[in-house]
């Protein structure tokens, strides 16, 4: 089974699960996910998880993400983005100085109130179909985190912007909420996705690329050159988390479950460790007091394929954070 992350750049029009159902059936792999979801409109890099990479999804949950977004300020819409209908509109709008001001205030910490056109849950439904039914529901704020927020052009009533936030953030809400700041309202009508990680968008493949270089029975060995060489492989997709060989013998432990003692070196308790035998990814564990000492506890196994193990033995392949979200719109 083929395992690792590829990275794919989402073309406009087309959900993120679209992408996942194309890339299953372009791959022959039923095992995947992908790790952050992008709006139709949205384009830009979407991370999928391929086989046993998916066990790491919530392992990756911490990266933040880039995106290059244009808003239309004026206008204000029911989904906060260009798909939706108008509720408000006017002519009068701000000096492009009072938009710098007041987007610079928005970077740091900050509250949002999730758009009822999401894939949030809410009594055990998404929010997006209670939405269409007429339905609203008072969501209480989140806190999220702008870490940088820079205004790049300003041709009214459009501003051009490229933010790094974290995860959880809604592009759409931050432009709504702009446009509310300055008193004319705003919708997102441009969203193209960067950078999730240390993942970035150039390094991504285009989907109708991948699936020319696997249609068809002559396009195989294209496929097994081409696009595997593009699979980011297991024990590479965690570089912040400290690795550990193991013997033969104890990734046999390991693999049913039982602990085993580290190597004599400074063990946090609690600390997230990668284990590898055989250049392959075995397991992540954690590090947990046992009398005296510590031992590695094993909390993800992983099983790896032939395939996967020549490539894991790569050390110039990298790979990073994002996160497993809904197939709708959370942005």
């Amino acid at each position: 089974m083929i395992s690792g992350i590829l990275l794919i750049d989402k073309p406009e029009g087309i959900t993120s699960f679209e992408v996942v159902r194309r890339t299953r059936r372009a791959l022959k792999l039923r095992k995947i996910g992908h790790l952050g979801t992008l709006d139709p409109f949205a384009t830009g890099l979407l991370p999928l998880c391929l086989g046993e990479a998916t066990k790491l999804a919530p392992y990756l949950l911490p990266g933040s993400k880039s995106y290059r977004a244009t808003l239309r300020l004026g206008e204000a819409t029911d989904t906060q983005d260009l798909t939706g209908r108008v509720l408000s509109h006017t002519e009068t709008l701000p000096e492009p100085e009072e938009v710098r001001r007041l987007a610079a205030t928005m970077v740091g910490e900050i509250c949002q109130v999730p758009p009822m056109h999401s894939a949030l849950h809410y009594k055990g439904e998404r929010l997006y179909r209670l939405a269409r039914r007429g339905q609203m529901v008072e969501l209480p704020p989140r806190a999220v985190t702008i870490y940088r927020l820079e205004v790049e052009k300003v041709e009214m009533p459009r501003v051009t912007f490229t933010v790094q936030c974290s995860q959880g953030t809604y592009i759409r809400t931050l432009a709504a909420d702009l446009g509310a700041a300055l008193g004319c309202g705003a919708h997102l009508e441009v969203l193209r996705r960067l950078q999730v990680g240390a993942f970035r968008v150039e390094e991504a493949l285009e989907l109708a690329t991948l699936e020319e270089a696997a249609g068809g029975r002559d396009a195989r060995p294209t496929l097994a050159e081409a696009l595997l060489a593009r699979i980011i492989p297991l024990s590479n997709c965690l570089p912040g988390v400290r690795q550990v060989t193991v013997s033969l013998g104890e990734a046999a432990k390991l693999r049913q479950g039982q602990e085993i003692i580290p190597p004599p070196e400074n063990w946090p308790p609690g600390e997230l460790v990668q284990i590898l035998a055989a250049g392959q990814l075995l397991a992540l564990a954690r590090v947990r007091l046992r009398g005296a000492g510590v031992v590695l506890a094993p909390i993800r196994v992983f099983g790896v394929s032939p395939d996967s193990a020549a490539r894991d033995q790569d050390p110039e392949r990298t790979c990073v954070a994002g996160t497993v979200a809904d197939e709708r719109k959370n942005l």
